[in-house]
């Protein structure tokens, strides 16, 4: 299972998505995939209603029509009125699609009207095909039920829910999904329930890196790079090879073979991705004992009244000679994994500017005439001559960013003693 929080977790507001795995009868599949057959038909004839609108306007600038839901929902009231085939199926399911078009189209449309970079823009909605696009469905309260660890959707489908725990409240939505390996999922939206822990006068200064995942003010809380993908590496190059070999020419039909070496090769960073989401959540698997005790990210959230955590996005990596071991460290899914756990349990998460972090000195704030080289592990500070490991030093100068550094030794405050705000 895996939880995931929408928004702001608050004590008042806030959701949540939890993630169980579905156990699908052929019965059930076939009725799921029928659903998702008229659902993309009609998500494919809003992106024909929505370029035909566009193309008419550009010709006719003082004759301009409309393409919103209210004619979205008409078009669909009249589909199903004329056409059984979309009769069969649920409305709530196919009205959601055209909601669920409207929001992209919308969003399309605003990221031009700001004039956001090209990179940077979600795009207009394009058709799904049938080969290419996987199923998903989205099911409001009306549309969905849960009774005796099953899931009832409209049109008669019943599912199997494995679940590991039960939901905290009742939900306001489900989204049913296939993923590229043909496993079937359900996802619940829940209000979010905070649990908070007791104070501790702690405090937690993270700094993300390549050779280690984390690195933080307590050497009991560092997080060591796992190195799930460089030990699936062999395996990883052989489904490479064979997919190679195997891809149809231009034109031709894709043979069994290289739909299996494509399935292997997805089954295998499938099981990559649970492995770093799991290191995330529980730490290294090199823990043992402790780490079947307490996890990673709910322990440094246990421990610490407040992290200040580095607002490092990783995502200039992958251009660079690090980008397979930036990959592998999973810092993104850690950092997230991090953030969520302390909204949970109404901790204070600060995110941190990670800009010259490393050139900063945490004891006298002196900065470095240069930028270090990452051959470079020990600071030493000119100013004040405090020699440090590289990151420990980047750790401690989150907490002084944050308004967080610590009175005392090891980020130890006086019992009862107020955190400052951040500066």
């Amino acid at each position: 299972m895996a939880v995931t929080v929408v928004g702001e977790a608050g004590v008042a507001g806030g959701h949540a998505r939890y993630t169980f795995r579905l156990r699908v009868s052929a019965t059930g599949r076939a009725a799921l995939e029928a659903e998702w057959g008229r659902c993309r038909w009609i998500w494919n004839e809003c992106v024909a209603r929505s370029r035909a609108v566009q193309l008419h306007n550009k010709a006719h600038p003082h004759d301009r029509w409309t393409c919103g839901p209210a004619q979205l929902d008409r078009m669909l009231t009249e589909a199903r009125a004329r056409t059984a085939w979309l009769a069969e199926g649920s409305s709530v399911v196919q009205q959601q699609t055209v909601r669920d078009f409207g929001k992209a189209r919308a969003k399309a449309h605003k990221d031009i009207k700001d004039r956001l970079p090209m990179h940077r823009r979600a795009g207009m909605p394009r058709h799904k095909k049938k080969r290419e696009a996987l199923p998903t469905l989205n099911y409001t309260r009306r549309g969905f039920r849960l009774k005796d660890g099953r899931l009832h959707l409209a049109g008669k489908i019943v599912l199997t829910v494995v679940r590991s725990r039960d939901l905290p409240s009742d939900p306001s939505s489900v989204r049913v999904y296939q993923d590229a390996l043909g496993h079937w999922y359900c996802s619940f939206v829940a209000p979010a329930q905070v649990q908070p822990l007791p104070r501790t006068g702690r405090v937690l200064g993270v700094d993300w890196g390549v050779k280690e995942t984390a690195t933080t003010t307590s050497d009991t809380h560092d997080l060591p790079h796992a190195q799930h993908g460089r030990k699936a590496q062999h395996k990883l190059s052989r489904y490479d090879r064979m997919t190679a070999r195997r891809r149809p020419k231009k034109g031709q039909a894709a043979s069994k073979g290289y739909r299996e070496a494509k399935k292997w090769r997805a089954k295998t960073y499938a099981k990559i991705a649970r492995q770093r989401q799991d290191t995330a959540r529980m730490g290294s698997p090199l823990l043992g004992a402790c780490r079947r005790a307490w996890g990673r990210a709910k322990r440094a959230v246990t421990d610490h009244d407040a992290l200040a955590v580095e607002d490092f996005r990783p995502k200039f990596l992958a251009r660079s000679s690090m980008a397979r071991k930036a990959a592998d460290a999973a810092i993104g899914a850690t950092k997230k994994a991090l953030i969520e756990m302390g909204r949970k349990h109404a901790r204070d998460v600060r995110l941190v500017h990670p800009a010259h972090t490393t050139m900063d000195c945490a004891q006298c704030g002196a900065r470095t005439k240069h930028a270090l080289p990452l051959s470079e592990r020990t600071y030493t500070c000119n100013a004040c001559g405090t020699v440090s490991p590289r990151d420990k030093n980047s750790a401690h100068v989150m907490l002084v960013r944050a308004g967080l550094n610590p009175a005392g030794a090891e980020g130890i405050r006086p019992p009862g003693a107020p955190l400052p705000e951040a500066a």
